[in-house]
C-alpha cells in the first residue's frame, strides 16, 4: 500500500478534531470559493464543462447541510427553506450555464457563514 500525502493526512486530521460549528464554516467556505470557481469558468474561460463540476459539488455541500438540520430547533425549517432555494438555483444555473444567477447566491452564503462564525465564538467564550 502506498505511503498517505501528508498533507491530505494532517487535512484529515484537522477535519476530525473540528467541531461542528467549526465544519460548517469551513463547508460553507468551500460553497463560497467553488461558486466563485463557477462564475469564473462560466464568464471567463468558457470551460461549462468545469463550472458544471464546481455547480455540482456545491449542491452536495449545500444537500448535506440540509440533511444535518436539527428540527427541534425552528431555525432549521428556516435554514431548508434557503438551502431549498440554493439548490434550484443552483439547478437552474447549471442548466442555463448563467454566472449572473449565481453570483447573488455567494453574499448569501457569505452571511451565513458569518452567523456560524459569530455562533461559534460565543460558545467558545463562555
Amino acid at each position: 500500500m502506498a505511503a498517505s500525502n501528508p498533507h491530505n493526512q494532517y487535512k484529515e486530521q484537522a477535519i476530525m478534531t473540528m467541531t461542528p460549528g467549526e465544519l460548517i464554516i469551513v463547508l460553507y467556505d468551500e460553497c463560497i470559493k467553488t461558486l466563485n470557481f463557477a462564475v469564473y469558468h462560466i464568464e471567463e474561460s468558457k470551460d461549462t464543462e468545469e463550472a458544471e463540476k464546481c455547480i455540482k459539488k456545491v449542491q452536495r455541500i449545500i444537500h448535506y447541510l440540509d440533511g444535518i438540520l436539527d428540527y427541534k430547533y425552528q431555525i432549521a425549517s428556516e435554514l431548508h427553506m434557503l438551502y431549498d432555494y440554493f439548490i434550484r438555483t443552483l439547478v437552474q444555473s447549471n442548466i442555463r450555464k448563467r454566472a449572473e444567477v449565481l453570483k447573488p447566491l455567494i453574499p448569501m452564503l457569505e452571511e451565513l457563514r458569518s452567523s456560524f462564525q459569530q455562533a461559534e465564538k460565543k460558545v467558545h467564550t463562555k
